[in-house]
């Protein structure tokens, strides 16, 4: 038998993805599962991408540019235009197979092995799967649900600096808690990078989904952190389109840029098909948003008010994505969460929740609670709270909570 890499065995495996193979069980024996695990929009996309990738013209798929083919950054670049930041070129866009890529060369980039990154937690439980990937440690700085997983006082960032730290992660608005940073949160952040020459590297993947007339602030627009900052794009959640797997890396850097460039290199290039999907995205895409934001802040406000109406659970309202954890009268939700799929239906049906312990350093501290997308449409989300509710009470009676 062969040796299996110290890496992959310390591999962090997904909240989101490891139940799969119950719910698959579940399926197969007729149960319909609702995916409140994944943030799968059932929103269509774009009619403009479809279209456009019905239409190829080419004879020949060829590998694209490794920094991503001109007419897409040329969209890009209009795009982030639209956004403020007019002194943004093509240059400052590396394209990536999905966000994730553009996570890995911006931590690939910054960090050696050994080195550090401070990340608010709960976060993106893949950010766990990038930095173990190059051996690169997270330092976290826990919110809690009390205060609705707002930021923890920026004082408690600079007492985690040392001298391995390399960057701040953010996500804004946050996955999974839909968390939305404020202009006065990000300044202080924005010093204390600038006072230690780190870098903040924001994921800002789902800008266009805020909600109660907030408006994303984005790290572009701090200038001075011109050399110090990384921007995380995807077009997945923008656009409902999570398969075309594009997304990009922004930065004013031209040493980041030179430097993260050869990663981009190694790899060849992002997906062709993807991007002339993605440019089409782009144009005259303004409707769109606007629709799929109401729509997204309808879900939010039903499915959020449903959870707080039943017993024992808490649900902070969120401000941005379409995400929220809530906490729920249980002993451990991973527990909870597999037996929903191997043990329990209502009516035939049943849900698949994503157990928050994955989303911090220490599992323990979300033991108690669930993230859930609110990506499905309304019926399905009564549905699916009215199963959740259901299933609460045949839980704490079985196991005598």
């Amino acid at each position: 038998m062969p040796n299996i890499s110290n890496r992959a065995l310390h591999m962090p495996p997904s909240p989101v993805r490891k139940l799969v193979p119950f719910a698959l069980q579940a399926k197969q024996k007729g149960i319909k599962v609702y995916h409140l695990n994944i943030g799968q929009p059932d929103i269509e996309t774009p009619e403009t991408a479809l279209n456009a990738l019905k239409n190829i013209d080419l004879k020949v798929l060829e590998y694209a540019l490794s920094e991503g083919n001109i007419e897409y950054r040329k969209a890009l670049t209009e795009y982030y235009h639209s956004l403020g930041f007019s002194d943004l070129t093509p240059d400052n866009f590396i394209v990536t197979n999905g966000g994730s890529e553009a996570l890995n060369f911006a931590i690939s980039t910054l960090c050696d092995e050994g080195d550090e990154v401070i990340i608010p937690e709960p976060y993106y439980a893949n950010y766990n799967g990038f930095t173990s990937t190059f051996d690169v440690n997270v330092v976290a700085v826990p919110s809690t649900i009390d205060t609705g997983f707002a930021l923890p006082p920026i004082e408690e960032f600079e007492k985690k600096i040392t001298e391995k730290t390399r960057a701040i992660v953010i996500c804004n608005p946050g996955n999974p808690t839909g968390y939305l940073y404020t202009r006065e949160e990000l300044q202080k952040l924005s010093e204390i990078a600038l006072k230690y020459d780190i870098v903040i590297i924001s994921d800002e993947v789902y800008r266009e989904y805020v909600y109660d007339g907030k408006q994303q602030i984005s790290m572009l627009d701090f200038p001075e952190l011109s050399e110090n900052c990384i921007i995380i794009d995807s077009e997945s959640k923008r656009y409902s389109m999570c398969g075309v797997r594009i997304g990009c890396m922004v930065t004013r850097s031209q040493k980041i840029r030179n430097a993260a460039m050869l990663f981009a290199q190694a790899r060849l290039s992002p997906v062709l098909l993807g991007q002339i999907a993605a440019t089409a995205a782009h144009q005259n895409d303004g409707p769109y948003i606007r629709a799929v934001r109401e729509e997204y802040t309808h879900r939010r406000n039903v499915l959020v008010d449903l959870l707080n109406a039943i017993p024992g659970v808490i649900c902070p309202k969120p401000r941005g994505a379409f995400y929220c954890v809530a906490e729920l009268p249980v002993d451990d939700t991973e527990k909870f969460a597999q037996w929903l799929l191997e043990k329990y239906s209502l009516n035939n049906e049943t849900i698949m929740v994503a157990p928050a312990g994955g989303f911090y350093s220490n599992p323990e501290l979300g033991k108690k609670q669930v993230r859930i997308a609110y990506v499905l449409k309304e019926e399905d989300l009564k549905k699916s709270a009215e199963i959740l509710k259901e299933a609460l009470k045949k839980y704490r009676e079985e196991f005598s909570l």
